[in-house]
Order: C-alpha cells, then sequence, then structure tokens
C-alpha cells in the first residue's frame, strides 16, 4: 500500500461520544419535563379549593303557547227555505194625538143616582073590523041570481080614522065578475067599520076580509 490508513479505534470513540451526548440530551429534557409538570401539579393542588352554592334558578319555565285552534269544517250546504215577504201594509192615515199627563183631580162629590127611564114599550095596535049596526048588506045581482052564480072574494078596503072605506081592493076573485063588481060597489056605499087605532088613536089601517055571495 502507498497511503496512510488512519486508526480505527478513533472513529468507534467519536461516535460513542457523539451517542453518549444525543442520550444524555434526552435525558435532560425528559427530566427536566417531568420535574416541571410534577411542581406545577403540586402548586395546583395546594391553591386554595374555592365552592359556591349557586341559588336555585328560580325562572319559570317558558309557557308553551296552545296548539292553534282548527276551524271547523263547512257545514253541508242546505238550500234555505223559500221565504215570501208580505208586501208591507198601507201607511195609516190616522194621526196619534198626542197627551199631556195631568195629575188626578180630586173625586167629585157622591151625587144621587140618576133616575133611569123605563124602556119605551112597543105601541099597541089594534086593527079595523066591520061595525055590523052601521052596514047593510049589498043587494044580490038579480042576473047572478037568475042564472044561479054564487061564490066568495077576498077584498082588502082601507078604513080612515072615521070608519069609512077610502079604497076597495080585489084580491081574490069569485070567478063571476058580476059578482065580484057588485061587492066592491056594496062595500063603498054600504059597510061601515070601526077603525084602526095605534095606543087608542084611530089611524087609517088596511082591512082584508072574505066576502061571500050565496043565494038564500
Amino acid at each position: 500500500m502507498t497511503g496512510r490508513e488512519p486508526p480505527r479505534g478513533g472513529a468507534a470513540l467519536r461516535r460513542l461520544a457523539g451517542l453518549a451526548i444525543v442520550v444524555a440530551l434526552h435525558v435532560g429534557v425528559v427530566y427536566a419535563l417531568v420535574t416541571g409538570l410534577a411542581q406545577q401539579t403540586i402548586e395546583v393542588v395546594r391553591a386554595p379549593i374555592e365552592t359556591r352554592i349557586l341559588p336555585p334558578d328560580r325562572t319559570e319555565p317558558p309557557v308553551t303557547p296552545p296548539p292553534p285552534k282548527l276551524a271547523p269544517p263547512p257545514p253541508l250546504y242546505v238550500p234555505p227555505p223559500e221565504v215570501r215577504i208580505a208586501p208591507p201594509p198601507a201607511p195609516s192615515t190616522a194621526v196619534t194625538a198626542v197627551t199631556t199627563v195631568k195629575p188626578p183631580e180630586p173625586a167629585p162629590p157622591a151625587t144621587a143616582p140618576a133616575v133611569i127611564a123605563p124602556p119605551q114599550r112597543a105601541p099597541v095596535r089594534v086593527q079595523p073590523r066591520l061595525d055590523p049596526a052601521r052596514s047593510r048588506e049589498p043587494e044580490y045581482p038579480p042576473t047572478s041570481r037568475r042564472l044561479g052564480e054564487q061564490g066568495s072574494l077576498i077584498v082588502q078596503v082601507l078604513v080612515d080614522p072615521d070608519g069609512r072605506p077610502s079604497d076597495v081592493k080585489l084580491i081574490e076573485s069569485s070567478g063571476f065578475p058580476r059578482l065580484d063588481e057588485a061587492a066592491l060597489t056594496g062595500i063603498r056605499t054600504s059597510y061601515r067599520f070601526l077603525p084602526g087605532t095605534v095606543d087608542g088613536k084611530p089611524t087609517p089601517e088596511w082591512f082584508t076580509f072574505r066576502f061571500v055571495w050565496k043565494i038564500r
């Protein structure tokens, strides 16, 4: 060999020395960390422990609003009944009088009861009638007697207050004109009547009777 080879023992020592230094550094760092944390722990433990009793929470729990009420479903549609509106009545023309209220007046003194008049009675009427004392029978018609005509008739007479026949009417015929005419003429001239009266006073009244023609 031409070059000079360095000794191997020196390189090994240098590596060991570097390794020792690294180990020493690690050990120092670990020690420093351990001793620092222990001291901090002791300080924390030695510090006085402060306790506080918190008052109870007197705030009322929040009020939960009630759930909103849902509107009921709309009812089924029912058609309204037919309503007939009567026309308004015609306005009345009557005028309402406004009266003033007055205090009550004292009662009048008692008086004697009023005399009640008796009810008026109906007038008393008396119908006319034949007066035989002043009357005579009319003459039988000769032709009717010869032919045998006879019968009856109804006559209506208006009798005046003097009892005389003022009017004579034929109501029902005898069936023979000669007998009817002779009866009406004889009643006017030969008959007298008792007049009709109203409350005793003579008044004109109609009188109806039957006149008979009979051959004897």
